[in-house]
């Protein structure tokens, strides 16, 4: 019988096969974790949390401990469509199907306190999620399900106070009292602030807000979570794993702060938070992040001393990526969305939401919405996956990443508290930097070709057949909704209403009383969730951010390569010929906020030469056109993400025609579909850039359009 081999012995026979020392094999992840080709027993020295178990202290390895073999997590499919009575109608089809509770997405105009028939919504109503403007709406939304048995998550954030006070109302009214409502609201505002930017109030009545949420649930609606804290719309911004993480504790330690702040005991609350992650396509790392966001969870918790092991439990919702999904050779998003589920489920995930394959570009249409679905059906029924509680368990080197992970998380929440807490932090804008220069990165090294995109980097399909998709018609859309408000507005008692909204803005300036409380006796008399945001915005006053373009990350990543430095060379010449600097400004407009593709094409372009201009956001078009106009702009850039694109972009095209400004060039990038190119161009746009552009091919096709401007002037 032959020695065991050492890891010398492994040493160099792999040195043999790939003529190379095997060090060579070693990768460093966006995170910094450096990946060996090979992990053994001598890589867990040292690790403390082996050993544990399940439904134990500290939960690495689940809240619960049998997990799946008692009970698979839960199918919650994440969907809302333009009008209340659409998205009812595909709620109760999925749950005919086999979904197991109801997650509601919202339209822009609803996220930001809007009524549908506010001028400065006309470009969002119904798009990307379901339009709803008082309790009727509500009303309609759950018609038919009934609310004492199916639980509901919510995503909102901004104007949380009328959605949640509707939904109380709602139920009420369908007979089902506030006590038995389960379910979920995201209410994570520290969120918003950072990356996705739905917010509506400054930074300190918002956290009241959510202390006043959480509040009004722990003393009234006992099996209602009162707050999901999300690191999801971190990663979809493009930070890395460990910023995920750590943002998101550190938020989540946060509102536990402020809930201990309304005097609330610790054991009242903290089995109703929840968490919310992204799950992409680092497979073994996105299950080592579940384990060790528990882990440090309840190290946190500790801190706060509660009585119940409970409190120091990690429960979250898990939703594959949505940035992992690229609009070319789409069907390749099944692939991609399976494994992320898969990755998700061995992490551990006590819900989860798998996004369909046309969500890259459109709404889900009912094809692909059940092809998702499905994947988690199988995964549930087929693969055995729910058979063993942490099957990675004891694996060298998921236990490592584990440990790595949570190491370098614990060090980044560690600095934010050494900051004065994640509002402090937040204010400082540290996390949105440190998120942007992220996304930057990333994106840079999927233009050069060292990220692997298969159908979009490599792999490509010659010839792109277009997909059946979910098209919303905005303008019915908006002027059904505009009917059923004024309708509201005649059938309820308007002094009422008047009396109402003055208590809640009286509860929102005085500091005094429970501002939910009020916003529920609002809804009941039919205040509108325009009215009810308008209330608390004479109190708190409006959020605006400055926006700011981080530097010299896109560039460096190039170094001195030849593309890009004959990019830069070309660019100075026609400078130079100009008499100054080319000025782009990049434009949102309407009221989506995800300001991704927007920020890595300012820091990229700026990087290449261009002046860039970072236009605010929440502008409108005619916004917009003088913003261009004032900053001498050559080129506006519209980022469309919401589907606002065929509303918006002529509008704009439109307005600066009118301001005198039809020479200003306008190009429009981002989720748009590929058939919807034409339509932007016959209306005024000069180029379109969908999803999966080389950030270098668009800076090449804007200067290709200045220099033929600039010929023929």
């Amino acid at each position: 019988m032959t020695d065991r081999p050492t890891k010398d012995a492994w040493k160099k026979l792999a040195e043999r096969e790939i003529k190379a020392p095997p060090d060579t094999l070693t990768w460093n992840t966006p995170e910094g974790i450096e990946v060996k080709p090979l992990y053994t027993a001598e890589d867990l020295e040292g690790v403390g949390h082996l050993g544990t178990l399940p439904g134990f202290e500290p939960f690495l390895r689940g809240p619960r401990a049998t997990m799946y073999t008692g009970r698979p997590w839960t199918i919650r499919q994440y969907a809302g469509f333009s009008t209340a009575e659409a998205s009812n109608n595909f709620y109760r089809k999925a749950l005919a199907a086999g979904q197991q509770g109801v997650s509601v997405a919202f339209d822009l105009a609803t996220h930001r306190g809007y009524d549908s028939d506010h001028p400065r919504v006309e470009g969002d109503v119904g798009k990307a999620g379901v339009a709803i403007d008082s309790v009727e709406d509500m009303k309609i939304l759950f018609d038919g399900i009934p609310l004492e048995k199916i639980s509901v998550s919510m995503t909102m954030n901004g104007a949380v106070i009328p959605i949640l006070a509707n939904f109380i109302v709602a139920g009420e009214e369908q007979g089902v009292p506030r006590a038995l409502l389960s379910g979920t609201i995201q209410n994570d505002i520290l969120k918003e602030f950072m990356v996705r930017n739905t917010y509506i109030y400054p930074p300190e009545p918002s956290m009241r807000i959510v202390a006043d949420i959480i509040e009004f649930t722990a003393k009234e609606m006992p099996k209602f979570n009162s707050i999901s804290i999300s690191g999801y719309h971190m990663q979809e911004a493009g930070s890395t794993l460990v910023q995920e993480l750590a943002f998101t504790l550190a938020d989540g330690r946060e509102y536990v702060r402020a809930a201990l702040k309304k005097g609330l005991n610790v054991d009242d609350f903290a089995g109703r938070l929840s968490f919310f992650f992204a799950i992409g396509m680092n497979f073994f790392m996105e299950a080592a992040k579940l384990r060790a966001a528990r882990l440090l969870w309840s190290r946190i918790m500790t801190e706060f001393e509660p009585k119940k092991s409970s409190s120091l439990m990690l429960r979250t919702h898990c939703q594959t990526s949505g940035v992992s999904l690229q609009e070319q050779d789409p069907y390749n998003n099944i692939v991609r969305t399976a494994f992320e589920a898969m990755s998700a489920a061995l992490g551990g995930t006590q819900s989860l939401h798998t996004n369909s394959f046309d969500e890259a570009i459109a709404l889900p249409t009912e094809f692909s919405a059940r092809i998702a679905r499905n994947t988690q059906l199988i995964l549930q029924h087929e693969t055995g996956v729910t058979k063993v509680v942490d099957p990675l368990a004891g694996s060298y080197y998921v236990e490592a990443l584990t440990n790595d992970l949570a190491e370098k998380a614990w060090a980044l929440i560690e600095e934010v508290e050494a900051m004065g807490g994640m509002t402090k932090a937040v204010a400082t804008g540290l996390p949105k930097r440190l998120i942007e220069e992220a996304a930057t990165r990333k994106q840079a090294a999927i233009d050069r070709g060292d990220e692997v995109i298969v159908g979009v980097n490599k792999y490509r399909l010659e010839q792109e057949d277009d997909i059946d998709i979910l098209e919303i018609d905005n303008s019915a859309v908006r002027q059904a909704q505009i009917a059923r408000i004024e309708r509201t507005r005649r059938q309820r008692d308007p002094s009422r209403v008047e009396e109402a909204l003055a208590a809640l803005e009286k509860v929102a300036r005085s500091g005094e009383g429970n501002i939910l409380a009020a916003a529920v006796e609002a809804s009941r008399a039919r205040a509108t969730v325009g009215e009810i945001s308008d209330a608390m915005r004479r109190a708190f006053g409006d959020h605006a951010a400055i926006p700011e373009v981080v530097g010299n990350v896109y560039g460096k990543a190039y170094d001195d390569e030849p593309e890009f430095q004959t990019l830069v060379s070309r660019l100075e010449q026609f400078a130079g010929s100009l008499g100054e600097k080319p000025r782009i400004m990049v434009a949102k407009l309407g009221q989506d906020g995800h300001d991704r593709g927007a920020k890595v094409i300012a820091s990229a372009f700026g990087d290449i030469g261009f002046e860039v201009i970072a236009g605010p956001l929440f502008q409108t078009p005619g916004e917009a056109a003088d913003t261009a106009i004032v900053s001498k702009v050559h080129v506006v850039g519209m980022s469309s993400l919401a589907a606002g694109h065929k509303t918006l972009a002529p509008q704009l095209v439109e307005a600066l025609k009118a301001k005198g400004a039809e020479n200003i060039i306008v190009v429009v990038g981002g989720v748009i579909p590929r058939q919807d190119y034409q339509y932007l161009l016959d209306h005024g746009v000069a180029a379109v850039f969908g999803p999966g552009t080389n950030v270098l091919d668009a800076a090449r096709a804007v200067l290709d359009l200045m220099e033929g401007k600039r010929r023929n002037q």
